[in-house]
C-alpha cells in the first residue's frame, strides 16, 4: 500500500523516480555499454582492415560511415517500436543483429562484405542500446530526468572508454577476425540476460496528471513554430555538431599513426577522450536539469568548437593527450541535450520516435564527418583541412542553438509545469 508521502508526490514505489527506476537505469547502462561496441570496434580495426584489404583511407572509412547510417536508421525504427511495444522487443532484435553482424564481418572476404555487415547488422543492432534506451529511461524520471538521461547516454561513451583498448589488444594478439568472432559470442551471452530484466513497461505520462491546456498549447507551437520546423532545425543542428565531433573520434587512432606515435597511443587517447566524455555527460545532465536543454546545447557546442580548434596548432604527444581530454570534457553533453529539448517541447508519447530521428541525424553527422575527413586526408595528405571542416560545421550548430535560445526567451521553459513534461 502506498505511503502518504508517495500518494502526495504521485510517484509509486516501483514507478517514476523510484528505487526501481534507478536500479533499472543501472542495468540499462550496463546493457548500453556492451551494445556500444558496435560504434567503436570499427574505428580501432580501421588500420588493420585497411592493410588487409589494401585500400585507401577514404575507402577504409566507409565501414564506419555505413555503421553510423545503420545506427541512425535503427534508432528511428527501433525507437518507434519502443513507443508502441516497450523496450524488450527492439533490444532483442538489436542483440540478434549484433551477433550475426560480427560473425559476418569476421568472415568477410572483401571490403564491401565487411562494410555491409557493419551497416545492415552491426550499426542497426547497436542502435537498440542507445536512443530507444534513452527514450525509455526518460519515462521513468521527472525530477531528475536530465541526470538520468545523461547517465544512460554515457553508456555509449563508457563503451568507447572500455572497448577500444580491449579490441586493440585482441587485434594485436589474435587478429581482427578472431576478435570480431569473440565479440559476437560475448554480446549474445551477456546482453540477453540483461534485457530480460527490463521487461516492465514504462508508466504512462509518468504517473502524473494529464498535461495542462497551457502545456498542450506550447507543444502545438513549440518556440512559436510548427513541430516539424523545430524537428528539422534539430536535425540540421545534430548533423552539424556531429560532423565536427567525428573528426577526432573516428580518425584519432589513424592520426596518431601518421604522426609516428602508433595506433596504440591513438587508442589510449580515444579512450581518454571518451572517459572524459562520461564526466561531461554527467555534469551537463546536472546542468540541464537547472537551465534546460537549449542552453546546455549552446554551452557544449561552443566548448567543443574551441577544443577542436586546439588540434590545429598542437600535435605533440603530450599536447594531444591534453586536447583529447578537453575535447571529451567539452562535447559529451551535446547529444543528451537534444533528448532534453525534445522532452521539453514535444509530447512524451512521441519521445522514442522523435529522439530516434534527431539522434539519427547526429549519426548521419558522424558518418558524414568520418567519411569526409578520410576524403580530405586523401586529397591533402594531412588532417589540418579536415579539422577546419569540422569547425565550420560546428559553427552551424552554434548558430541554430543561438537562434532557438533567442526564441525561447519569448516563450520561457517555465510554461511547462515541473514534473509533467
Amino acid at each position: 500500500m502506498r505511503s502518504e508521502q508517495e500518494n502526495n508526490s504521485g510517484v509509486a514505489r516501483d514507478g517514476v523516480d523510484s528505487t526501481y527506476a534507478w536500479t533499472r537505469l543501472v542495468l540499462a547502462l550496463i546493457l548500453s555499454t556492451i551494445g556500444g561496441v558496435g560504434m567503436w570496434s570499427v574505428v580501432v580495426a580501421l588500420p588493420a582492415v585497411q592493410a588487409e584489404f589494401g585500400v585507401a583511407r577514404a575507402d577504409a572509412s566507409l565501414p564506419y560511415t555505413l555503421t553510423m547510417l545503420g545506427f541512425g536508421v535503427g534508432g528511428i525504427v527501433l525507437g518507434r517500436m519502443s513507443d508502441r511495444f516497450g523496450i524488450l522487443a527492439p533490444v532483442i532484435i538489436g542483440i540478434f543483429c549484433l551477433t550475426l553482424g560480427y560473425a559476418a564481418a569476421a568472415s568477410a572476404s572483401t571490403l564491401w562484405q565487411y562494410s555491409i555487415a557493419h551497416g545492415l547488422l552491426i550499426g542497426f543492432g547497436s542502435s537498440a542500446t542507445f536512443s530507444p534506451l534513452l527514450a525509455d529511461t526518460s519515462h521513468w524520471f521527472a525530477r531528475r530526468r536530465g541526470i538520468a538521461v545523461a547517465i544512460i547516454a554515457s553508456g555509449n561513451y563508457l563503451a568507447g572508454t572500455l572497448w577500444p583498448s580491449v579490441v586493440q589488444h585482441f587485434i594485436e594478439t589474435s587478429g581482427w577476425r578472431h576478435t570480431f568472432f569473440g565479440i559476437a559470442i560475448f554480446c549474445a551471452a551477456t546482453m540477453i540476460p540483461l534485457v530480460l530484466t527490463l521487461r516492465r513497461r514504462a508508466p504512462g505520462e509518468h504517473g502524473h496528471a494529464p498535461a495542462s491546456t497551457q502545456v498542450l498549447a506550447v507543444r502545438a507551437r513549440p518556440l512559436g513554430m510548427s513541430p516539424l520546423a523545430l524537428q528539422n532545425l534539430l536535425i540540421i543542428a545534430g548533423v552539424g555538431c556531429c560532423v565536427a565531433m567525428s573528426m577526432p573520434q573516428v580518425h584519432l587512432v589513424a592520426y596518431c599513426g601518421d604522426l609516428g606515435y602508433g595506433a596504440a597511443r591513438g587508442a589510449q587517447m580515444l579512450s581518454l577522450l571518451l572517459a572524459c566524455g562520461i564526466v561531461s555527460r554527467l555534469v551537463f545532465g546536472w546542468i540541464s536539469d537547472r537551465i534546460g536543454g537549449l542552453r546546455t546545447l549552446l554551452i557544449g557546442s561552443s566548448l567543443q568548437c574551441f577544443a577542436l580548434f586546439l588540434f590545429l596548432p598542437f600535435d605533440g604527444l603530450a599536447s594531444l593527450y591534453v586536447i583529447s581530454a578537453l575535447f571529451g570534457l567539452f562535447q559529451g553533453g551535446i547529444v543528451p541535450s537534444y533528448a532534453m529539448i525534445i522532452r521539453e517541447y514535444f509530447s512524451p508519447k512521441e519521445a522514442g520516435t522523435r529522439i530516434g530521428i534527431v539522434l539519427t541525424a547526429t549519426m548521419v553527422g558522424m558518418a558524414l564527418g568520418g567519411w569526409m575527413s578520410g576524403v580530405i586526408f586523401d586529397l591533402t595528405g594531412s588532417y589540418r583541412a579536415a579539422f577546419m571542416n569540422g569547425i565550420a560545421f560546428n559553427l552551424v550548430n552554434m548558430a541554430i542553438a543561438l537562434m532557438l535560445l533567442g526564441r525561447s526567451r519569448k516563450m520561457p521553459l517555465a510554461t511547462y509545469p515541473k514534473g509533467r513534461t
